[in-house]
Parts: C-alpha cells; sequence; structure tokens
C-alpha cells in the first residue's frame, strides 16, 4: 500500500540553486550605526511584513485588539523547536494539547477553543483534518504572532479563539552567517545554519538548514528532521519588490503518537503508576514519514502616492506515510490494553493568493487606510486508511514487537478507506483603519463563499459529503492613544469555521458562528510595555466529544469569558521581566441533546500564569553572559466532556545561560554557548481527552548549543 509522492525534481533544484548561489557572490557592505538600527527594527521581518490583526503596517502598541509577539530571541533563549513549545509563555494560549511527548502536530487553545490551523508569512498552512500538518521549524522563525479572537473578517474560515502567525526570517542587505551545532537530552544532536546578505545592489539572500536526531521521550522511539529555507529580495525597481522563498522539510521520524489509558497516568493503577517514557504502541510497526515543499512569493508595488499592491502566494506539497495504534479498552487487571493497528496513506496539494490593494490618503482631518483583498484557498488531498484489530500489550511488561502486516487482516475490519478531500475559500474583504487626532478606529467586513467535498470511499461506504457555505464576518474596533502612553480599546469581531462531514449521529455539521466583545487598555513607557484585556466570545454550533474519544456532536453554543494580562518591564538597564496571567471560564451554555450543559470542554485550563525574567550584566565579571528564568502554571482541565473528575494543574520551571566568549578572548569573536533546561525539576503532568487517552508532559529536557557567526 506504501507509495512515493516525487516533488518536481525541477522544482527544488531551481529553488536550491537559485539560494545557493549568494555563497559565491554574496559581498560584505559598510553600514553606519543609524543603518544597523534602522536594519534591526524596521527590515528585518521584510519589505512586505504586515501586522498579522490589520493586515496594514499598524504598530502592535496602535492595534485595538489584543496581541501576543513571541521573538527569535525568545525561542533561542527558551531551546524551542516546535510552534507547540514557542507559545508556552503566550497569555491565553494552552499549546500541550496531547502532552509534551507528542511532537508530530501543532496542535493548541486560544481562548477556550481548540486550534490546529497555523498560519505562515499571512498564508494558512494546509492541513488536511487527518495526519497531514505543515510543521514549521523554530529555526526558519524570525516572530510569531498571536492574534486573539475572532479573525474571519481578513482570513475568512478561521478558529474561534484567535489564530497564530509565524513570521518567516528575511534577506537583509548586511552580510551575517553564522552555524550552530547542539547536543541535548535523548541523544539530540542538531546542525544548523543562517547565511544573509547582498548578492549585488537591490538584490539580497538568506538561506538556512537544519538536520536534527534525537531519541524521542516514549521508550524505543526516534525523531529525525532535515529542513532547508532559502529565499530572495529583488528590487525589480524603486517602486516594485519581489520576494520568491521556499521551505522544504522531510521528517522520516516523528516520534510516536499513541495515548496512554488513565489509570497509570492521572489515576492510580492497581499495578503501579506507569513511567513517563510508557508506550502502548509497537516499535516493529509504528512509523510516520513526513515531507512538505512550500514554493512562494510576495511581491509589493507602490503604485502612486496613494496606492499600493500586495500579492502573496504560496503552493504546497505535501505527503505522510503512517502506520500507527490506538487503544480501545483496558482489561480488569488494569495491564493488559486492548489496541488495534492502522495505516494511512496521504498526499496533498494546497495552492493559497491574497491580492491587498492599499491606499493611503487623507479627508478632512482624518487619515484612512483603505484596505480591498481577495484572496482564496485551494486543498486537494487523497487518503487512504486501513484498520484492523491487533494484539493486546501488558502495559507492565510489554513485547513492543508483535505486530506485522503478514498478522493484521485489514480486509476484515470494514473500514477500509480510498478517497479525495477537495476544499476551497474564496473571500472578498474591505477594511478602512482610520486616524483621527490621536484616535485609531477600524472598521472591516468580509464576504465568503467555502466549499468542501468527500469522494470515494470511506470506512467501507460511499464518502458523499458535501459543505457549501456562506457566509459575511464583520469587525469594528476603536483604540485611543493618550499622552501618557495609556491606550484604551475596544472591539467587536466576527468569526465561522466551515466544518466539514458529520457528527457521530450521522448529522451534517453545520458552521460554526462566534461572535467576541473586547475592551482593554494598553500601556507603553520607558521600557515598560503592560495590557490588560477582558473578553467574551459565543460560539453557536460547537462540536465537541460527548460520551467519548469516537462520540463527536454539536451543541447549541459554548461561552469563553476571561482575562488577560502581560507586563513586560525593564526592572534596571540590566534586569527584564516578563509576566503572562489568564483567568478564563469555559462552558457549554445550550445544549439539548447531550446533557453536557454547564459543562467545561476538556483541555481547557481555568488558569494560565507564566513568568520570564532575563538578567544580562552590562559590567563586571559575568559581562557577556546571560541568565533567564522562567516559570509556567497551568490550570486544571476536565478529564473528559462529562467533567467527571480534573486533570491536576501542574507549574514547571525553566532556565537558560548563555555566554559570549569574545569576553574571553579577541580569539573567541563571533562565538557563543547557551545551555537551556525545561521542567528543570522534572515535574510529572499529563494531558486527557478522555479516560482512555492521556499523555504525559514532557520530561526534563536540557540543550547545549554553540555558535559561531561570521
Amino acid at each position: 500500500m506504501k507509495r512515493s509522492i516525487h516533488f518536481r525534481p525541477t522544482l527544488l533544484a531551481v529553488a536550491i540553486s537559485a539560494a545557493s548561489a549568494p555563497f559565491s557572490y554574496a559581498e560584505e557592505t559598510d553600514t553606519d550605526l543609524n543603518e544597523i538600527v534602522r536594519l534591526e527594527t524596521i527590515e528585518i521581518k521584510g519589505q512586505a511584513y504586515r501586522n498579522t490583526a490589520t493586515k496594514t503596517q499598524l504598530e502592535i502598541e496602535e492595534t485595538p485588539q489584543a496581541i501576543t509577539i513571541v521573538s527569535s530571541e525568545e525561542l533561542e533563549e527558551r531551546g524551542v523547536e516546535s510552534l507547540s513549545e514557542a507559545l508556552r509563555y503566550s497569555s491565553g494560549v494552552h499549546s500541550e494539547l496531547r502532552g509534551g511527548a507528542i511532537t508530530r502536530f501543532d496542535f493548541f487553545n486560544v481562548r477556550g477553543f481548540s486550534n490546529n490551523i497555523a498560519y505562515y508569512d499571512g498564508l494558512q498552512l494546509p492541513f488536511n483534518g487527518w495526519n497531514i500538518q505543515p510543521q514549521i521549524d523554530s529555526t526558519a522563525i524570525e516572530q510569531i504572532e498571536v492574534f486573539k479572537g475572532p479573525t474571519s473578517t481578513l482570513y475568512g474560515a478561521t478558529a474561534t479563539g484567535g489564530m497564530v502567525n509565524m513570521i518567516s526570517k528575511s534577506p537583509q542587505d548586511e552580510s551575517s552567517n553564522s552555524i550552530d551545532i547542539a547536543l541535548g537530552s535523548d541523544n539530540k544532536t542538531e546542525v544548523s545554519f543562517d547565511s544573509t546578505g547582498a548578492i549585488s545592489e537591490g538584490v539580497n539572500y538568506r538561506v538556512l538548514g537544519l538536520a536534527r536526531q534525537k531519541d524521542a521521550q516514549s521508550t524505543t522511539a526516534g525523531e529525525e528532521r532535515i529542513m532547508i529555507a532559502p529565499s530572495i529580495d529583488i528590487e525589480i525597481s524603486e517602486d516594485t519588490q519581489l520576494n520568491i522563498n521556499m521551505y522544504y522539510q522531510n521528517d522520516p521520524d516523528m516520534g510516536v503518537y499513541s495515548a496512554l489509558p488513565s489509570k497509570g497516568t492521572v489515576y492510580e493503577n492497581i499495578n503501579g503508576q506507569l513511567d513517563s517514557d510508557a508506550y502502548a504502541g509497537d516499535a516493529g510497526w509504528e512509523t510516520y514519514e513526513r515531507e512538505v515543499l512550500l514554493f512562494g512569493y510576495k511581491l509589493d508595488h507602490t503604485i502612486n502616492n496613494t496606492w499600493s499592491l500586495l500579492q502573496n502566494a504560496r503552493v504546497t506539497l505535501a505527503k505522510a506515510y503512517q502506520q500507527n495504534v490506538y487503544s480501545t479498552s483496558l482489561d480488569s487487571d488494569e495491564s493488559t490494553l486492548n489496541r488495534r493497528a492502522y495505516i494511512t496513506d496521504e498526499a496533498s496539494t494546497g495552492f493559497n493568493i491574497d491580492n491587498q490593494l492599499s491606499g493611503l490618503f487623507d479627508l478632512g482631518n482624518a487619515e484612512h487606510n483603505i484596505l480591498a483583498g481577495i484572496d482564496y484557498q485551494y486543498l486537494t488531498s487523497d487518503i487512504k486508511y486501513e484498520d484492523a484489530v491487533a494484539a493486546t500489550i501488558d502495559l507492565y511488561d510489554p513485547d513492543y514487537y508483535q505486530l506485522s502486516l503478514s498478522n493484521l487482516d485489514f480486509a476484515a475490519s470494514g473500514y477500509s478507506s480510498d478517497f479525495n478531500i477537495k476544499r476551497s475559500q474564496l473571500g472578498l474583504y474591505l477594511q478602512d483603519q482610520i486616524r483621527v487626532d490621536q484616535w485609531v478606529l477600524i472598521a472591516g467586513g468580509r464576504y465568503d463563499q467555502y466549499d468542501y467535498e468527500e469522494s470515494g470511499t470511506k470506512y467501507g461506504s460511499d464518502a458523499t459529503d458535501t459543505v457549501d457555505a456562506s457566509e459575511f464576518s464583520g469587525r469594528v474596533a476603536a483604540l485611543y492613544q493618550f499622552e501618557n502612553g495609556l491606550s484604551p480599546f475596544a472591539s467587536y469581531s466576527q468569526s465561522f469555521e466551515a466544518l466539514s462531514g458529520s457528527d457521530s449521529g450521522g448529522n451534517v455539521n453545520k458552521p460554526s458562528i462566534s461572535d467576541q466583545i473586547e475592551a482593554g487598555l494598553k500601556y507603553t513607557s520607558n521600557g515598560f510595555h503592560a495590557g490588560i484585556t477582558a473578553y467574551e466570545i459565543i460560539k453557536d454550533n460547537f462540536l465537541t466529544p460527548t460520551t467519548s474519544t469516537y462520540v463527536t456532536r454539536q451543541v447549541e453554543e459554548a461561552r469563553s469569558r476571561g482575562i488577560e494580562i502581560d507586563i513586560q518591564k525593564s526592572i534596571t538597564p540590566e534586569l527584564n521581566l516578563a509576566t503572562s496571567i489568564t483567568f478564563q471560564e469555559v462552558e457549554i451554555t445550550e445544549d439539548s441533546t447531550n446533557a453536557i450543559t454547564g459543562n467545561t470542554p476538556i483541555r481547557t485550563p481555568d488558569k494560565l500564569i507564566n513568568t520570564w525574567l532575563s538578567y544580562q550584566p552590562n559590567k563586571g565579571k559575568l559581562i557577556g553572559s546571560k541568565f533567564n528564568l522562567g516559570v509556567r502554571h497551568v490550570g486544571k482541565t476536565q478529564v473528559d466532556a462529562q467533567n467527571s473528575d480534573t486533570v491536576p494543574s501542574y507549574t514547571l520551571v525553566d532556565f537558560s545561560v548563555g555566554y559570549d566568549l569574545s569576553y574571553l578572548s579577541a580569539d573567541w569573536q563571533g562565538v557563543s554557548l547557551q545551555f537551556a533546561v525545561s521542567n528543570a525539576f522534572d515535574e510529572v503532568y499529563y494531558t486527557c481527552y478522555d479516560t482512555s487517552n492521556c499523555w504525559f508532559g514532557a520530561d526534563r529536557y536540557f540543550e547545549l548549543k554553540g555558535r559561531y557567526e561570521f
């Protein structure tokens, strides 16, 4: 059944050749201090960068909606590899929905609602709903922007709680090169590089690459990754800039995915508690291979003094092959786990394009920034699936080599599937961003046409699910900037999710519609940045598990209320503090058929409290070093949809120490070291979907990284 999906070699070869050419042609240029500062503060995210919340170049402090920014410096200080890890310290975000030991997908929860869709440079990474979810390695990320609340006015069908947009590292005209070598827990070895600079006047390049190999947390499992991300900026004319970019990633192995029962993890087991490296799968069977190629461009053209055009487009080619198991029940001996084995073989092709026409002009005493856009997304995905009864496993005396193709009877299962998914979204949007004195006002609307179709054989029957949905989404927001740095704001926004297929009762899923009211206060002054936001989200037609993992229903309404507090303070020139606090109350408010009214959805903590403290001496014997200490607390969650019990809260400690060796000797110019540890006290914690599916959090993990910059 396993098949090969061949990418066009000409496309890959041309992209890599274009990216590697600068190594022989790059020239160093002299730049004064003012130019260096300008590059670091403006151009580092690229000429075509736009604020995620507005698709304009409005500053975050001026934006009348809550946004959290995670910088590349923070990612490096924490030794982050994945998007889920990167979001650990963000307010309103719970980022370990399948524990910390599962790394192949980036699933997270924003303001109480689950999200499995991420954006890369403003375009959605196409997820087929099965097992092809493109991941972007943190090595390629310059900045992460978490835009809180409904975002459909600019992006169409998106998750209710908010969206996460990763900004890529872009070409710079100042020459810079670095090589990193990292060693860490679980026999980790990693080599990465970053090279950027000017090829010629008006032509800049950047190439990033990585190779990583390590053991996974679970027994017998491993992880491997190869990544290369070249890009080039071309100044076609004074008014026209073109960015061509590629991201290629090959993951030959991405650890385990199978869950463990709650007895032996969250709950006591008569045989004792399981170790955090416990594994319910089969080492001779479990396989996960993924390959992803992204190829795109951004064209930024200034038409005249008033109007400009930005076109952002990308093609995605992806494939994934998986062999795995899942558990069905735990016997009365609380040791024997009944399992089924399955195979998925998937290939996807996606296309995204976003056309933005922007006009900046004055009418009376008001400055208007008009944004009109047309965007289109298309995804087609071929999926094959097989499922069969598998041998049981004794969790306390496991045999990890029982399964093979020869001893599994897929023909008898009735689950054989071979079907195709086609999904498209066409959106038209209009936004006016107005400045009047110290006011910033935003009003926007969008109309979407969403189409979804399944065809072929799914679980032994004809796949005939179709969705044809159209929806209007709107947003109004206002912010007032006082001279003292205070900026109160308020907003109302809408979103929708066009859910495909049917629930477990055979009822066709209706689109989920959400409304949010949000009000807050931002403050910026002399190294002190703070914000407090209160919000309420009402979501209609909320799809949720009801009685078990495999039984989902739409309930009439769910509600999320919360308060988020973000503080960044330079306590002294050497000491900086960043704190985020989230209190949220999420519940099912209307349910006429499932008897879960008043319940809290699974994997939704009641509070999130995070603090990150950085100390960088600027004199004395410790100059050249940097010390970081972080504490993150995740409140209790519900073990299942019935709220029969809770998964305990947990508090974890992270720290890192960095040192620039040039302070020891001029011979070590450009060489630095960093030692990072997450979950320093090796706290055991869990995430659960229901009583049959729980995952361990990430064990204590360390990484020692050396960097040479030249």
